[in-house]
């Protein structure tokens, strides 16, 4: 088993030449059979030519010559041809009837034949009788398409393995995420227990109240993450909450640990907005896009909220003045490992999607952007 994981990328990279290989060798050998095919198809049709000369022969014509040039005529059943006479005239043999009676048909269908084979002349006594064209018979036609739909099926068959091999991973990635909030959940809950003694025990003791006042805001926030990540392993329960009132929360909370160069504004409407939300993790969601916003505006330019409803939605849109975001990073931003930071492990808005699209049924995006002049990013919800 350690050896298989060792080598695994090359194992991989292997079988992928092989396959290419095996691809490669049975296009070929369709190529070299289509070919050959094509080579009989000609020699075949030189006989029907013979015979056709044969046939118009008017003197010292062999009756056993003259009943095997006929055999030889009426075998060929599947070869499109046209065999045009020097006067002009021309009779057709295996093409529909009412397409053989069409003029302009026929001179299309000579061009295509030209392309295909190379005309075959019928001479006697130095005089050209006549031209036989001809073209693919129907069972060459679907042997020259075979190659193609190989590959169709080959590229579907890939495709498969690819998006099994995908999703497999990312089930993977899902419960490898899902085990560490749960357990980074668990490693929190031991100290805060502890800090909500420390807590109590100060408040006996001559203290600043206001001091104990902040600690416990932090104790507060401490229980809070406490709750996002052992959230983040399960499915959230959501409850009808008003979407106005999370959001201000959240807003007010990092506005006052923020820098004061710093400008923040919230555009909200007057009414309650009440949409199916899950409070920790909404906030959460909301914290990451702000902090976001700050980091690209480095500590310093306009931050602004807008909260807008129209029919059956509900937008939440989060403006910076930062960097911006180019149109080809658009998507993304919200994968995986995706970041700008040197530090930045590229979690947070990847988070913040799976917490909007995953447990609440939005979508978010970015709306609007352009380099060094800020970007908006957009939450869509329902309203309950």
């Amino acid at each position: 088993m350690m050896i298989f994981t060792e080598y695994k990328n090359t194992v991989r990279w292997l079988i992928i030449a092989v396959s290419f290989v095996l691809v490669s060798l049975i296009l070929w050998n369709t190529y070299v059979f289509f070919q050959n095919f094509k080579a009989e198809e000609t020699t075949k049709m030189k006989i029907w030519a013979k015979a056709q000369k044969e046939l118009s022969k008017n003197t010292d014509l062999n009756e056993d010559i003259g009943e095997l040039s006929i055999e030889i005529l009426q075998s060929n059943k599947t070869t499109p041809m046209i065999i045009m006479s020097q006067d002009g005239s021309y009779d057709s043999n295996n093409i529909e009837e009412k397409k053989a009676n069409d003029s302009i048909y026929i001179k299309r269908l000579i061009s295509k034949f030209k392309n295909e084979y190379e005309p075959i002349q019928v001479v006697y006594k130095d005089e050209v009788l006549s031209t036989i064209y001809y073209g693919n018979s129907p069972l060459l036609n679907k042997l020259k398409y075979y190659p193609l739909a190989l590959l169709l099926i080959i590229i579907l068959f890939s495709a498969v393995i690819f998006f099994f091999y995908r999703s497999n991973k990312n089930a993977s990635q899902n419960k490898l995420w899902s085990g560490m909030a749960k357990e980074t959940a668990h490693q929190i809950g031991t100290p805060l227990s502890s800090l909500i003694g420390w807590a109590e025990l100060l408040k006996t003791e001559q203290v600043n109240p206001n001091y104990i006042t902040e600690i416990e805001k932090d104790i507060d926030r401490l229980q809070t993450i406490t709750e996002r990540f052992s959230k983040i392993g399960s499915v959230p329960t959501l409850e009808i909450v008003d979407i106005i009132e999370e959001t201000v929360d959240s807003f007010d909370y990092l506005k006052a640990r923020s820098s004061n160069l710093i400008h923040f504004e919230m555009k909200i409407p007057d009414d309650e907005i009440p949409v199916y939300l899950n409070k920790q993790l909404y906030s959460w969601a909301i914290e990451n896009l702000v902090k976001n916003a700050i980091d690209a505006m480095k500590g310093r330019g306009n931050l602004t909220i807008e909260i807008s409803q129209l029919e059956d939605n509900v937008k939440v849109k989060v403006t910076d003045t930062g960097k911006g975001i180019l149109k080809k990073d658009f998507r993304k931003i919200f994968e995986p490992g995706y970041t700008t930071k040197r530090r930045g492990w590229g979690l947070g808005l990847s988070l913040t999607r799976r917490i909007i699209e995953d447990f609440h049924d939005g979508k978010i995006k970015v709306l609007h952007s352009e380099i060094g002049k800020g970007s908006t990013i957009q939450i869509s919800l329902k309203r309950a």
